[in-house]
């Protein structure tokens, strides 16, 4: 198939440091291209690929800083590139959460839509009823529980590269936090169990512009304690070392967690994960298998005792059968078959890929 993928322009493909999704999109596109299908990839020039890169921008939007004033500008100018050229492909997958819906409905061309951010916002929702004849991949079923009449024709998990991270067998001396200084991550909540299980905690974390007052007023003195070492962003070359060298990834999120990268980042080094129970949370991990699902910081910190007898082998030999880019690829490739018409004639075992009839 020649199939186009549509990443935002905030962060390079695959992003130089932190960026869930562009990520997603790299594992995916290097995968496919892998599989022998024609891929396009309409991203930031300073990505790398082996698909054919049609490049909108020079570099990512982010690290622009103030040379970049207004990034939607770029994103609409995507969307004319990419309708552009939309005849020549057989499908067109989307990463650009709703920007494209009025567009592609006047293209009329086949079209998927990767939703992978939070959908509990009510501003959304007229949006979705609007545009419900676009088709919707959720990155787990609870994302798409706010509105669950839209058009979602399967889930497909966020899959890793199997060689990307290698297994550490020993059990780390450190907690691990990775992921964004924001409320919704729970760093405060990562900081209090540590402290409470008496473990340091190491947080390789960036600061958005717009968490930096939530940093400066509510995060920046729960670092001055012995425990805590603030490390900052860190790319993709630190993660192996960082994750791997720890006893348990802190995944203690306090929102509706659409999918939660990290937490398969952690399974493939061996590391189990500690998360609260909200969101994805239970469809990505195996309470007391891959890590610990709790709801309190008293459970979490009791869970800091018990995680060092979970089996690091396991927590890897899950993350292969369960998250891998080879099967988040085999996945979309029965979603775009069943958009063009050709309808896979196999399904897949368990609740791996869900399709939609």
């Amino acid at each position: 198939m020649k199939i186009a993928q549509v990443a935002p322009l905030y962060e390079s493909v695959p992003p130089k440091l932190y960026g869930g999704t562009e990520r997603v999109v790299s594992y995916l596109t290097e995968e496919l291209v892998r599989q022998g299908h024609e891929v396009v990839l309409f991203a930031s020039g300073d990505s790398r690929t082996s698909a054919e890169l049609r490049a909108i921008c020079s570099s990512a939007l982010r690290l622009a800083g103030k040379q970049v004033i207004d990034p939607l500008a770029h994103h609409v100018r995507m969307l004319e590139v990419v309708a552009q050229g939309a005849a020549e492909f057989d499908i067109i997958h989307y990463h650009i959460d709703y920007l494209h819906f009025p567009m592609s409905r006047r293209l009329g061309l086949p079209a998927v839509t990767t939703t992978h951010g939070r959908l509990d916002i009510p501003d959304i929702h007229p949006l979705f009823r609007e545009f419900s004849e676009m088709h919707l991949v959720s990155i787990s079923d609870s994302q798409r529980r706010p509105v669950p009449w839209a058009n979602w024709i399967a889930t497909v998990h966020h899959g890793l590269p199997e060689n990307l991270y290698k297994p550490y067998q020993r059990t780390g001396r450190y907690l691990a936090f990775l992921g964004r200084i924001s409320p919704e991550k729970g760093v405060d909540r990562a900081i209090e169990i540590a402290k409470r299980a008496g473990m340091p905690l190491k947080i390789a974390a960036k600061i958005d512009r717009a968490d930096k007052e939530y940093f400066d007023e509510k995060i920046r003195r729960l670092l001055d304690h012995p425990l805590i070492e603030f490390i900052g962003e860190i790319g993709e070359k630190e993660k192996n070392d960082f994750l791997g060298n720890a006893c348990a990834l802190l995944a203690p999120v306090d929102w509706p967690e659409p999918f939660g990268l990290v937490m398969i980042e952690a399974m493939a080094c061996g590391t189990p994960v500690i998360a609260w129970n909200m969101g994805s949370v239970p469809e990505i991990l195996e309470d007391g298998v891959t890590g610990h699902i709790v709801s309190s910081l008293e459970e979490a910190a009791a869970a800091v005792e018990r995680v060092v007898v979970l089996d690091r082998k396991h927590c890897r030999k899950i993350f292969e059968q369960r998250f891998s880019a080879r099967r988040m690829c085999e996945d979309y490739v029965k979603v775009y078959q069943k958009i063009v018409g050709q309808e896979p004639e196999f399904t897949l075992p368990g609740n791996v890929l869900t399709m939609a009839a």
